[in-house]
């Protein structure tokens, strides 16, 4: 028997979760190196993954099955295709740099409350989540990814509600009181999206007789398994509402600026760039794989309701005060952007969606992890509080402007090349779509100039004078993620071609083929 490399990729920050969590209490430094270490064992096993995946060799590859709950068809599936690959590698790599950049943020804090903050919990839940979030991206069993679907919302909400930001205004009370609320809305929003989908995930095995994806995808393409009409829209429905929670997709977004906005920014990072990725990975294998003609018949709908995310996030994104609540609608406006590439039902947007996915996750960690760099300095969020720091400070503020530019898909950097295609794709099929997506383009270049203008140039402010530039470990964390985001920009070929077969297999499940140019109305 092989060495059940997948299993190994997903288990060790699971065992890393629970040997952090047991480290004795005095024992916090020792609690940090340890998860630390883990995450770069991980990323290890990760790259391992990707060494060992060939994009021109079967669709799901390192595959390990096995009997689990044999009397309800439930199996202990996995593979990986190119897009699991690639947000496998994702994850393994922002890891270390979350951990990093998150070293002293569950450190005793001293209040009027004497509010303890675990050390060894906070890195704990961080590696338990990882381990979840890699399971998803491999389980090929419908009802095994369900589980850790829905598993890793305890750990995040413990994340949110109990490690919050502490450049908070107002009373610890009041402070407390908001992580307590944004911590609730996430998990109430995602409980109810995933019982949702479990009502579907149920109907799916009365209407298949068991949870195989592969099984699944392959009777439909070769015709043993029909549904009727209604019942693959229905179950689609359920399906795709969880993922959309997840993703989140307006108007099912509004507990993600409240999550990241109380959350630390490591946890802040963690819930848009690895956590919400799940969702809009999940379209993609689960809507398009499973339920093909719901997925086509609900498209005009879902292409309404990504534009409007791009243009609602983007807005709200201009107008906000707060630098983190403002990364957060940023965010929507972005997701917006990838399940328009995915539903344009096109080789180009689907590429651009998947590579969306990878970029969007650096560029935000890269932004969001500077600016908790620089409210951690000042202790506010707010963008008034600031001005003319990339005088005093002038590497934070160099880094902070290559993240937001990269946020803005500036050409060069490696979000250009992601939304590039998903435009080209969804101008391709449906062009009015496309031509409304280019308004979000104008409006992220609004709000992150606009941001970088008033917290970083101008007169400097009294209480940003003595702020002092990045700190070798903020360097070890910003630093990698800036270089990724260059080369992926000048060189994201690699990417592609990881990628590309799978979203050949995707569009042929769809039973969609691109649109040829029309030669003549061009002329």
């Amino acid at each position: 028997m092989s060495f059940p490399l997948l299993t190994a990729t997903a288990a060790l920050p699971a065992v890393g979760a629970i040997a952090t969590a047991a480290v004795p209490a005095a024992r916090r430094t020792a609690a940090k190196w340890l998860a630390l270490l883990v995450s770069l064992a991980t990323l290890a096993l990760a790259v391992t993954v990707l060494v060992r995946f060939d994009p021109d060799g079967a669709r799901y590859q390192l595959t390990e099955s096995r009997s689990w709950i044999a009397e309800f068809g439930v199996r202990y599936e996995l593979g990986v295709d190119g897009i699991g690959v690639a947000l496998i590698a994702l994850t393994a790599l922002l890891m270390p740099f979350i951990i990093l950049a998150g070293w002293h943020d569950a450190d005793p804090l001293e209040t009027k409350s004497s509010q303890w903050r675990p050390t060894q919990g906070f890195f704990a839940l961080i590696l338990a989540v990882e381990a979840m979030v890699i399971m998803s991206f491999e389980a090929t069993d419908v009802f095994l990814f369900y589980i850790f679907f829905e598993a890793m919302l305890i750990p995040m909400y413990f994340l949110i509600g109990g490690f919050g930001d502490r450049a908070h205004a107002g009373s610890d009370e009041n402070a407390s009181a908001q992580r307590s609320y944004a911590a609730v809305k996430f998990l109430l929003y995602n409980l109810v999206g995933g019982l949702i989908m479990l009502a579907a995930v149920i109907g799916l095995y009365v209407v298949a007789g068991n949870f195989s994806l592969q099984e699944i995808t392959e009777a439909r393409a070769n015709g043993s398994l029909e549904m009727a009409t209604s019942t693959e829209r229905w179950l689609f429905l359920g399906f795709f509402f969880a993922f959309a929670v997840k993703a989140p997709l307006w108007p099912l977004h509004t507990w993600l600026p409240n999550a990241m906005g109380e959350a630390t920014a490591p946890v802040a990072v963690l819930i848009t760039a690895v956590v919400d990725k799940v969702g809009t990975f999940a379209m993609l294998r689960f809507c398009l794989g499973l339920f093909p003609e719901a997925s086509k018949w609900a498209t005009p709908a879902i292409l309404v309701l990504a534009l409007i995310s791009i243009i609602y996030g983007a807005l709200l994104a201009v107008g906000q005060r707060d630098i983190k609540r403002l990364v957060a609608y940023a965010s929507i406006s972005h997701f917006g952007f990838i399940i328009l590439g995915i539903f344009a039902m096109t080789s180009q947007g689907q590429s651009g969606a998947t590579l969306y996915m990878v970029n969007h996750g650096i560029s935000t960690a890269a932004l969001m992890l500077v600016a908790g760099f620089l409210i951690s300095r000042r202790g506010s969020r707010l963008i008034a509080d600031y001005g003319g720091v990339q005088k005093v400070a002038p590497v934070l503020a160099g880094t902070f402007l290559i993240g937001g530019l990269a946020t803005l898909s500036l050409p060069g950097l490696a979000p250009f090349v992601s939304e590039f295609l998903v435009l080209v794709g969804a101008f391709a099929r449906y062009p009015v779509a496309g031509i409304i997506a280019t308004i979000g383009i104008v409006l992220a270049a609004l709000y992150t100039l606009v941001l970088y203008q008033r917290t970083m140039t101008g007169p400097v402010k009294p209480e940003v004078s003595a702020m002092p530039d990045l700190r070798v470990r903020e360097l070890l964390v910003v630093a990698p993620l800036i270089a990724l985001l260059i080369g992926l920009g000048v060189y994201p070929k690699p990417l592609t071609e990881l990628v590309n077969p799978a979203v050949k297999h995707t569009m042929s499940d769809v039973q969609q083929k691109d649109p040829k140019p029309d030669v003549e109305a061009a002329k």
